[in-house]
């Protein structure tokens, strides 16, 4: 088993507008501004999201203010408990800091004077009719994808038989007519070229096209071509997690390669480990079958099945059958005394 690492320039995105948070989510959320567009041009620059918690009842040492801040069902009817000066002193006391923005989880509602002081200090107020813990989920789950390290690999990424295999390699070794020739099979086409890769979580490498040249593919000889207008939406996807790596190479007559799978190679990208395959390119080799083969062999290996380990044990096997005989036929020998 052997590693290397991918060398490429990890771009980390560094924050996010709450304009930019409150576009591309408020369908999903739910989201509601309750003080118009208050604040939209404020920066999130923590991917967590955070209930304030123990800093409305004036514990700040630890309060992570620069985080979203969710006001859920505790949050409210803690604030309800109190008498309206407690609760504007509470409010002050966590919008002395620098607050990119406020979400009211589970529709609750609050006094609209309490609304003012948080609008005093620029502060956006959203109201949500998620529970709090859906909330929670969609919002950490964009800042997670929005803040995550990304790269862009030269490549061509396909989804074979759901698995996502990234095609890497020269340029000019036959990665896009690959990708073509397995479209037409019926495989699906994510993207082509410049692969945008980023890490969601600790271990999850997600594959995905740039919005500019989602689902084109250029062909030399023949040109741009749009793969979703010729073969139709069921030929492409728009990201898929990648989860083998086939590094096609021109053939090298003083090379080795691997025979028998025994020893599985690993590239790092973005500090996951993903599985390797050099396929070396020669006249009359059918690389997309090939290609297929590495898919649904990857689906084996998923179910615990490595056929190179199972061949392996059979020869084994055998060559410890084949001693046993052997050492049957000389212990007659040894007892034939004519």
């Amino acid at each position: 088993m052997s590693s290397r690492v991918w060398d490429t320039k990890e771009i980390r995105r560094k924050d996010v507008s709450v304009g930019e948070l409150y576009k591309v989510m408020h369908e999903r959320t739910k989201l509601e501004p309750i003080n118009g567009n208050i604040g939209f041009n404020k920066l999130i620059t923590d991917k967590n999201v955070h209930r304030p918690g123990l800093a409305l009842a004036g514990y700040v040492e630890l309060f992570s203010y620069n985080r979203v801040q969710i006001f859920g069902n505790t949050e409210v009817r803690y604030l309800s408990s109190m008498k309206l000066e407690e609760r504007r002193r509470a409010l002050q006391t966590i919008f002395q800091f620098d607050i990119p923005c406020v979400v009211i989880a589970n529709s609750n509602e609050i006094e609209q004077e309490l609304i003012d002081i948080i609008t005093s200090h620029g502060v956006s107020v959203f109201r949500s009719t998620l529970e709090t813990t859906r909330l929670v989920y969609f919002l950490g789950e964009f800042l997670d994808e929005v803040f995550a390290p990304s790269t862009v690999i030269h490549g061509s990424l396909v989804d074979v038989y759901g698995i996502g295999v990234l095609f890497v390699g020269l340029s000019g070794i036959g990665k896009s007519e690959i990708a073509l020739d397995l479209v037409e099979r019926g495989h699906r086409l994510v993207a082509d070229d410049a692969v945008s890769v980023y890490r969601q979580g600790e271990d999850i490498l997600i594959g995905r096209s740039s919005r500019i040249a989602e689902h084109f593919m250029e062909v030399r000889g023949l040109g741009v071509i749009d793969i979703r207008s010729i073969f139709g939406i069921r030929a492409v996807r728009k990201r898929k997690r990648i989860e083998v790596v086939v590094e096609l190479e021109e053939w090298d007559s003083s090379q080795e390669y691997t025979r028998t799978g025994l020893d599985h190679e690993f590239i790092s990208i973005l500090s996951v480990e993903i599985p390797l395959v050099k396929l070396p390119i020669l006249p009359g080799k059918n690389i997309t079958v090939i290609a297929e083969v590495i898919a649904l062999n990857h689906l084996l290996l998923s179910y615990d099945y490595d056929a190179a380990e199972v061949f392996n044990q059979k020869i084994q096997e055998a060559i410890r059958k084949k001693k046993k005989q052997s050492a049957g036929a000389s212990r007659y020998f040894e007892r034939d005394f004519e």
